[in-house]
């Protein structure tokens, strides 16, 4: 099924078609390890993630670069720009490398646990020194850049003079140059709006290096222009971020590259919203950040309990990853009852013995057949997460139904069980990358769903003595059981 992404930088939805047909290269900004990384980094690794797995289950070989940003990221940009890492190993009274490996490690355990699956490459600013210092001799030869102090700028007048500067961002240049008047230490650049390629750095700086402008640091965009062109060519298919790098990083990236290599770096721009907090940006300038380490421990103090990996997981997949996320404890809570009972179903669909059901169709057949086929359009249609999983939820009442009259009156044919089965497997675990609750495996689920049959059938021949004992066997193991229409099928920790 031909798959549709909406570009950023054309503002709409198109064919992806790649480069080198089955072949995708796809480079996505990784952290800046500075610090421990929070919930709204988990957003777009979550949403490329799911990507990538389409991709490879249609078979495509898929490059997938996330870089690691070690040094050089600071906001633009005066002349006293100090590079976060070295900040902050100064804070923390650790060598820069140090820390920049305490907060990688970190990093790795978070989506590990987040079931993300490895990069093909994972490149880091430290290790590219020399392609971001080659890259900028180009830019400078070619006449766009000039050298201030060891310092290295690159003229944004000269290049929208020629180009369109604000082509993914759709940013005035003219509004740009206004804004940028009032920013302090702007005295060594031509032009307020030009940005550092590489940073002069200070005796007592910790991360510098040798370039042919003396000791110093590369800037925050060159970085991954440089990377993305050594792993993936001057021109690849995607390069995604979150919404908030569009500008400045990802338009000063299309500017250097455009000059560097000709041509802008990725065809198509896919851009996941931020995840809010009473309707406020998620970030450390807001004062609002939680920590993968708070959400995991429960110890932040907007939430009220340790939240599971794959609870967060289907939290960002219920929303389309360009829409906002707002974050609340309700909406934790909410996303973690239903995933629940999404993997309780996709558990009993996976043990009907398809044998036992009919083979001729009927009109729940059709119903299912038909939310299965829509799934398919949905997740083609601009990774559309959240209508995926809206059909999931429809298909799974039929699925308790069946699992309570599965000896007597099977509902379902055969072929439409079989069906069942490979899509929940397939779209579940593969290409949505969830896995069993936390705490929960396959062999728990199996036992206490068994316990709810026995149960049920017991209520059924008014032996209440076994219902109740069954109940508070659970309770006294922590497991919250939830009667509904169609018997118990909803428990939970």
């Amino acid at each position: 099924m031909p798959l549709f992404l909406f570009n950023n930088i054309t503002k709409k939805k198109e064919l992806f078609a790649p480069l080198t047909p089955q072949h995708v290269g796809m480079y996505v900004c990784g952290p800046t390890v500075s610090g421990e990384s929070h919930l709204g980094h988990a957003r777009p690794y979550i949403t490329f993630d799911v990507l990538y797995r389409l991709f490879l289950s249609d078979g495509y070989k898929v490059r997938y670069v996330r870089n690691i940003t070690d040094a050089g990221h600071f906001e633009e940009e005066g002349k006293d720009a100090e590079d976060k890492i070295s900040s902050k190993a100064v804070i923390e009274k650790l060598e820069p490398m140090e820390l920049v490996h305490k907060y990688t490690m970190r990093f790795h355990a978070a989506m590990r646990a987040f079931n993300c699956l490895t990069p093909s490459i994972e490149p880091t600013a430290t290790g590219h020194i020399i392609e971001q210092i080659n890259m900028i001799e180009t830019i400078l030869e070619k006449g766009f850049a000039y050298v201030v102090n060891g310092s290295v700028y690159f003229d944004v007048i000269k290049y929208a003079a020629q180009h369109d500067y604000g082509i993914l961002s759709k940013r005035k240049l003219e509004d740009l140059m206004e804004n940028s008047r009032t920013l302090n230490n702007q005295d060594e650049k031509k032009n307020a709006v030009d940005f550092a390629l590489w940073k002069n750095a200070p005796q007592q700086h910790l991360m510098k290096w040798k370039s042919p402008w003396g000791y110093g640091f590369p800037g925050w965009h060159i970085e991954c222009s440089a990377m993305s062109a050594k792993y993936l060519g001057p021109t690849f298919d995607i390069h995604g971020g979150g919404m908030d790098l569009q500008f400045p990083h990802h338009e000063c990236e299309i500017a250097q590259s455009t000059i560097a290599h000709q041509c802008s770096p990725a065809k198509y721009w896919l851009h996941n919203n931020m995840i809010t907090i009473n309707g406020k940006k998620m970030g450390k300038s807001y004062g609002n950040v939680i920590t993968f380490s708070d959400l995991f421990a429960g110890t932040h103090p907007l939430i009220t309990k340790a939240i599971a990996p794959m609870t967060i997981r289907f939290f960002i997949l219920q929303t389309h990853y360009s829409s906002t996320l707002d974050f609340s404890m309700t909406a934790l809570d909410s996303a973690e009852k239903a995933f629940q009972r999404l993997w309780t179903a996709h558990q009993l669909v996976q043990h009907f013995d398809a044998e036992k059901f009919n083979a001729t169709q009927s009109e729940t057949d059709a119903n299912v057949l038909n939310l299965l086929n829509k799934i398919d359009k949905d997740i083609y249609d601009d990774v559309n997460t959240a209508k995926v999983l809206a059909s999931f939820f429809e298909i799974i009442p039929h699925i308790y139904s069946i699992h309570h009259k599965n000896s007597d009156a099977p509902q379902l044919a055969k072929t439409t069980i079989v069906l069942l089965q490979t899509y929940f497997k397939k779209y579940i675990e593969t290409i949505l990358g969830l896995q069993a609750p936390q705490n929960v495996n396959q062999e728990l689920t199996v036992s206490v769903n068994l316990l709810l049959e026995l149960r049920n059938k017991a209520k059924q021949e008014k032996d209440y003595a076994t219902s109740d004992k069954i109940r508070k066997e659970l309770e006294a193991i922590k497991i919250v059981i939830k009667d509904n229409k169609d018997g118990t099928t909803d428990w939970g920790y």
